[in-house]
């Protein structure tokens, strides 16, 4: 990527955030982007492709800080189109615009032409300054951030990318925790070359163009610009003789299992982060991430609500009636739960620290007692129930009973 596209593509566009997002909600939109467009699942589509390789530079330098904040110094400085190198005119800077350009066009360093303001604004505030954020976008040879520090970071190790999978759990194993196998498919490096790109008994070289660095520079009017080395692709170094596994590039499709283990209390449609056991990174750069996103099926016994535990329980007339001692589970255990005398349909007790337990504390378990109705009597039962009838004078709907009387209801 040329510095000039660096400063006139809208990144914040591309993902559809607003300037001003936070870290969480540019990952947010950039794993919903790249799901989406994955060239995986548009095989043939060379616009899902090209937008995908525009939301993934748009994230490689929106989710880094420091390439972040050069690169919303370098739009404010110079606006979107407002760039122009080497001559022009209408907006942008011309190369004889600047004050020690040069004669013939000779290249000068705008980390040097912003160094003086960047040295005392750094010393203020504690921040860098303009000639290192300048110094490292147009190749200042010697300003931190420069192209010193580019040719480090461009052969140096990198990140492997992240990884998300799917888990599906059965209601008891996400509430009370569990150990489970991963089978996954993921860039991982190379078995054969063990991740270097070359053929068995053979190694790389260090790049006859950038000797490297990974990068190189390029003089275009007034500026200096570094830009990742089209010999080398930026890595530094060169391979003779590929190896015939992963074509020289030192990574391979592999499929594995890994063992991860879930919390407890996990939700349906939770996404779980597992630090350093994403793909692995290149030379010798940490690991990515594993994101598994889990899935609970249902209970036929259980509900949930929160950390409580809901449990329904049907009781017959009489148990309600006269009271009882119900024997109710858990998802480990049996409890005993009192129910008092004259207790209505649908009255909800509650068992404590008998839920879902996460991070140390325990929701209840919610017990709700619902009166059944036979649907048959024998003729004992028939004859016992209407003897109760008489014996029970008590109006069970007065509100009802009152708004018929006054001629209320209709």
């Amino acid at each position: 990527m040329s510095t000039r596209d660096f400063i006139e593509k809208d990144y914040y566009a591309a993902l559809g955030v607003a300037k001003d997002a936070d870290p969480a909600a540019i990952k947010k939109a950039y794993r919903a982007l790249a799901r989406d467009l994955h060239p995986d699942k548009n095989p043939g589509n060379d616009a899902a492709e090209a937008r995908f390789k525009e939301v993934s530079e748009a994230y490689d330098v929106l989710s880094d800080p420091t390439r972040r904040s050069e690169y919303d110094e370098a739009r404010r400085l110079f606006g979107s189109g407002g760039f122009r190198a080497g001559g022009g005119s209408g907006g942008g800077f011309s190369g004889s615009g600047f004050p020690g350009a040069g004669q013939g066009g000779q290249a000068f360093d705008l980390g040097d032409l912003f160094g003086q303001a960047g040295g005392s604004r750094g010393n203020a505030g504690g921040a860098g300054g303009l000639g290192d954020i300048f110094g490292g976008l147009f190749g200042g040879g010697g300003a931190p951030g420069g192209t010193r520090s580019r040719q480090q970071a461009a052969s140096g190790p990198a990140r492997g990318q992240d990884v998300e999978t799917e888990a599906t759990l059965a209601f008891d194993e996400a509430v009370l925790g569990v150990t489970v196998p991963l089978r996954m498919q993921s860039p991982g490096s190379c078995p054969t070359c063990h991740g270097s790109g070359a053929k068995p008994g053979t190694s790389p070289h260090a790049c006859p163009v950038c000797h490297g660095a990974g990068v190189t520079s390029r003089s275009q009017g007034a500026f200096a610009f570094s830009e990742p080395c089209r010999q080398c692709r930026g890595s530094g170094s060169v391979v003779d003789d590929p190896c015939s596994t992963c074509k020289g590039s030192g990574i391979t499709d592999q499929t594995r299992t890994i063992t991860v283990r879930i919390p407890a209390g996990v939700k349906d449609g939770q996404r779980i982060r597992l630090a350093g056991k994403g793909a692995p990174g290149r030379r010798g750069g940490p690991a990515g991430d594993l994101f598994v996103v889990v899935h609970v099926s249902g209970s036929d016994l259980f509900g949930r609500k929160g950390n409580d535990l809901t449990l329904e329980v049907p009781v017959t007339f009489a148990e309600a009636t006269l009271g009882t001692t119900l024997t109710v589970p858990t998802l480990d255990t049996n409890v005993s739960l009192r129910v008092p005398p004259g207790t209505a349909s649908g009255r909800t007790f509650r068992v404590r620290g008998r839920g879902v337990q996460t991070k140390g504390v325990a929701g209840d378990l919610l017990v709700t007692v619902v009166v059944t109705v036979p649907d048959t009597l024998s003729p004992a039962a028939r004859e016992a129930v209407e003897a109760l009838a008489t014996e029970l004078h008590e109006d069970p709907r007065p509100h009802v009973t009152a708004a018929v009387r006054g001629g209320s209801g209709s």
